[in-house]
């Protein structure tokens, strides 16, 4: 997904897959979970993915406030995310009925400081039983509060004060223990204009400059960092909304960020078309004083991380676009969800919220090979690249990788100068074709690769009307 093992190309470039719709996932359609509905989490757990989002609230009014309770809503997957059920929780009482699948009410009238609940399956190694989720709620002043549960569906007050209190940190954010840095991981919502120390003194009224990302970490979720604005190399700033960033879950070390990017002062339908989609009609936002929904587009953008205050976005271009349906063309449809499922041995599932705050508001599944997020891409002519020195440790060189009928691929292992190693050069390698995750790589030798474990190596591959997304050691 970036250039951190290449060191050589020639005739082939890093290649961005765009991810296929795959149908509505679940449809916001209940009293509870209408409207601005959305900004969603989904977490493997065993044989069940589960699904948190926010209900609510509806838009009515002459300025089309948001009025009406908003809820932190539930639903799971028996099947990796394919399909998704509403189950009746019996937990909060809507209209004389417990027949919903509402956690709670966010605020006074329900569970307090859960503005933005995050939840995260905590993976940091001891972590008792009772407090294997944890969650993240709460907005600015009062800042957040962490919360804890040991099934997912019944949640307590982790802390009764304020565990992180800097910065804006609204919107939705992103919280993991990374087995990388081994320590708490915070991604958050911030302004460019605005030291994230800073914004508790400024005040939300006086945010300034671009919508963008700041980190902090913890080794216990009780100390923290200074807050740290996140760079992104040389590449333009853009109001990226939120962030979803998280450890992919075949490769821990490198984060996988999907923002909802923010264009203001844009639009695509015309009035007719808001007023058929009934479309809430513009209103004022306190923070930035930039017109609401219909003067604002949004989209789903890519981009990693491998730790520290750096983001690497080697594709600027849209993941995924608004696209044909036109619903898509209003401000905030396009925020993914936090979290990439694997839906299939050769499936990853990605979900993004459709048609926001309108009567047919959704969460879209998306489809995408595993591994697919990008890959090094060869035409027809062919070309080559070669890594940078590195160390391994397994036996077998395997692929994620696939050719046409007419492509191929081979493989070459050199020595840290580039010298071809005898039993495992380009001659003597096998030409792999086909298509396969899991492709091994192999010479006339063998495929072996024991005794050059711990000796620094490079690899050279020679491509032709081919792809590989990816490449590991067993």
């Amino acid at each position: 997904m970036d250039h951190f093992l290449v060191d050589r190309m020639e005739g082939v470039s890093l290649q961005r897959h765009a991810p296929h719709y795959a149908g509505v996932a679940l449809a916001f359609d209940d009293p509870w979970d209408r409207g601005a509905s959305g900004f969603a989490t989904v977490i493997a757990d065993g044989e069940v993915a589960r699904m948190y989002y926010r209900g609510g609230p509806t838009f009515t009014g002459p300025k089309e406030a948001a009025v009406g309770a908003t809820y932190v809503c539930y639903a799971e997957s028996r099947d990796r995310g394919r399909t998704w059920v509403k189950p009746s929780l019996g937990l909060t009482e809507i209209d004389g009925s417990t027949a919903n699948n509402v956690l709670f009410t966010v605020g006074p009238a329900g569970l307090p400081d859960t503005e933005n609940f995050t939840p995260f399956h905590d993976a940091r190694p001891g972590v008792p039983t009772a407090e294997r989720f944890k969650a993240f709620g709460g907005q600015w002043p009062a800042g957040r509060f962490l919360f804890v549960s040991a099934d997912g569906l019944h949640w307590r007050k982790g802390s009764a004060r304020p565990i992180f209190e800097h910065g804006a940190f609204g919107a939705q954010n992103s919280i993991f223990w990374s087995e990388l840095e081994q320590c708490y991981v915070l991604y958050g919502f911030v302004y460019s204009g605005v030291a994230p120390v800073d914004y508790d003194r400024v005040g939300k009224g006086k945010a300034a400059g671009y919508r963008t990302i700041a980190r902090v970490t913890s080794p216990d979720l009780v100390h923290w960092s200074e807050p740290r604005r996140m760079s992104f190399g040389a590449t333009p700033m853009e109001h990226l909304y939120t962030n979803h960033t998280q450890p992919y879950f075949r490769a821990p070390h490198l984060y996988v960020a999907t923002p909802m990017r923010f264009v203001p002062g844009r639009r695509f339908l015309t009035e007719e078309e808001f007023a058929a989609q009934q479309v809430p009609t513009a209103y004022l936002d306190a923070a930035t004083g930039e017109q609401g929904v219909r003067e604002q587009l949004t989209d789903t953008v890519l981009m990693t991380s491998r730790g520290g205050d750096r983001y690497d976005r080697t594709f600027m271009e849209s993941w995924i676009r608004p696209g044909l349906d036109r619903g898509n063309w209003v401000s905030r449809s396009g925020a993914a969800a936090t979290g990439i499922l694997s839906s299939g041995p050769t499936e990853l599932s990605i979900f993004v919220g459709h048609h926001y705050v309108q009567p047919t508001g959704s969460l879209a599944r998306y489809t995408l090979r595993l591994d697919g997020f990008a890959s090094m891409h060869a035409d027809y002519v062919g070309g080559e690249w070669t890594t940078k020195p590195f160390t391994m440790s397994g036996s077998h060189l395997v692929l994620n990788a696939a050719t046409s009928a007419a492509g191929s691929i081979l493989v070459e292992v050199q020595t840290d100068a580039g010298e071809p190693i005898p039993g495992f050069t380009l001659r003597e390698g096998r030409l792999l074709v086909g298509d396969s995750v899991e492709m091994l790589v192999d010479w006339e030798t063998g495929r072996d690769l024991f005794a050059l474990q711990g000796r620094p190596i490079r690899l050279r591959f020679v491509m032709k009307d081919a792809d590989i997304f990816a490449l590991r050691f067993l």
